[in-house]
């Protein structure tokens, strides 16, 4: 899956935003309050609205009145998404609409389209498309040679007007769009990372695959990938080596008492260092090399500011192991106050926020504006252009 472009009404800061031709490695920069956790927030929103309803997922971000923009004169919000995903084994460009509105003072989901174009011509065919609760969706999409009006199109009503439709559709595998956008949407990673959880024993039963969004599993996720993927493991060690002096070697522990840490040895100790006793930095470090060489990459990674608590000098080759894992197959989102970060990033990766005369957030692609393109293509680093002002309204300091 590929964003290709996101469109936001009346969400928090964005009353009517448009961001198109989203590259695999997107980094946002701007000052405190330009929207940069806003625009996160959207994809951690739709997560929320599919992993419960779309009523805990407004309430869970204190209500309709805190979620629509300030001074808009409809209670309403509206996220479009466009993207790329394989269907009946053709890529295709799929919209995402989905409007949330009141009615009768209750949360409900006022229209929610999937939709796709058959072939290379013609207008998209609405695959799903409901309104209060009813709607149709169509079971046999692999049928695309077939006239729209032999499409197998089945009515369905939800339990509730606030639930999504690729919520339950999408358990079932005869609805292949909504059931593949389901499964994006699930695997969608938006980092929300803290060294505190990260650190100490866990309950050492099973294994974890992916590092969940807190970090509350490291010792678990490492351990799968000690156990069961020794070459990734050995990879990360050997990046841990290079990047953190002294570490030699990081090894999960099984306790006597069925409890599981991780141990950091230094070459100049014998005996390992426990977790909880390790810097914030080694920690962080060694969370992000985890998450980055996942055996099978999230479709989508979001990570807040990851230059928090590391080294200036890592932060280069931070960002091209987050181009590399976008490279093979997950697309990553970052958002950034470092220009040491933004130095390692190319022109057309770069988008910066800035609020508008009317208070309202606005993105700006730094690659439309001639002046940093020039300057670019004359040598100059953008963490240093951002640095003199250049990024009009996203003061990095």
């Amino acid at each position: 899956m590929k964003i290709e472009s996101i469109r936001l009404k009346n969400f928090k800061a964005f009353n009517n935003v448009d961001l198109q031709d989203l590259p695999e490695f997107c980094v946002f920069v701007g000052a405190n309050g330009s929207g940069k956790t806003t625009l996160f927030d959207v994809f951690g929103f739709l997560k929320d609205c599919l992993t419960y309803n779309v009523k805990s997922a407004i309430q869970k971000r204190g209500g309709m009145s805190e979620l629509v923009s300030r001074g808009s004169n409809e209670q309403k919000i509206e996220i479009e998404i466009k993207f790329r995903m394989n269907i009946a084994r053709v890529e295709r460009l799929v919209t995402y609409l989905l409007c949330i509105g009141q009615k009768d003072n209750d949360i409900t989901v006022e229209r929610e389209v999937l939709r796709y174009k058959r072939g290379r011509h013609g207008s998209p065919f609405h695959f799903l498309d409901f309104q209060h609760g009813r709607g149709y969706a169509i079971s046999n999409e692999e049928d695309f040679n077939k006239p729209d009006e032999k499409l197998t199109r089945e009515d369905q009503s939800l339990d509730s007007p606030d639930i999504l439709a690729v919520k339950g559709l999408g358990q079932f595998s005869q609805f292949k769009a909504a059931s593949t956008f389901r499964q994006l949407i699930e695997n969608w990673h938006v980092s929300d990372f803290h060294i505190d959880k990260a650190r100490g024993t866990k309950d050492a039963v099973g294994y974890d695959e992916h590092l969940s969004d807190s970090g509350d599993n490291l010792q678990l996720v490492a351990r799968n990938l000690y156990d069961n993927h020794r070459e990734v493991f050995d990879k990360i060690i050997a990046t841990m080596k290079r990047r953190v002096p002294g570490i030699e070697n990081v090894e999960p522990i099984l306790t006597e008492d069925g409890r599981l840490l991780l141990g950091f040895k230094d070459r100049s100790f014998k005996q390992p260092f426990v977790d909880r006793y390790v810097s914030d930095g080694t920690i962080k470090m060694f969370a992000y090399l985890i998450l980055l060489n996942d055996p099978n990459p999230h479709p989508l990674l979001c990570v807040e500011e990851p230059e928090n608590q590391l080294y200036p000098g890592l932060l280069h080759e931070l960002a091209e192991e987050f181009r590399d894992y976008a490279r093979r197959g997950g697309q990553v989102f970052v958002s950034t106050h470092s220009p040491d970060f933004l130095n390692a990033v190319r022109l057309e990766e770069v988008f910066w926020l800035a609020r508008g005369g009317d208070g309202y957030a606005q993105v700006y692609r730094a690659g439309d504006d001639e002046q940093i393109k020039t300057y670019v293509m004359e040598g100059d680093q953008m963490g240093y252009l951002w640095k003199q002002g250049f990024f009009k309204g996203a003061d990095p300091e």
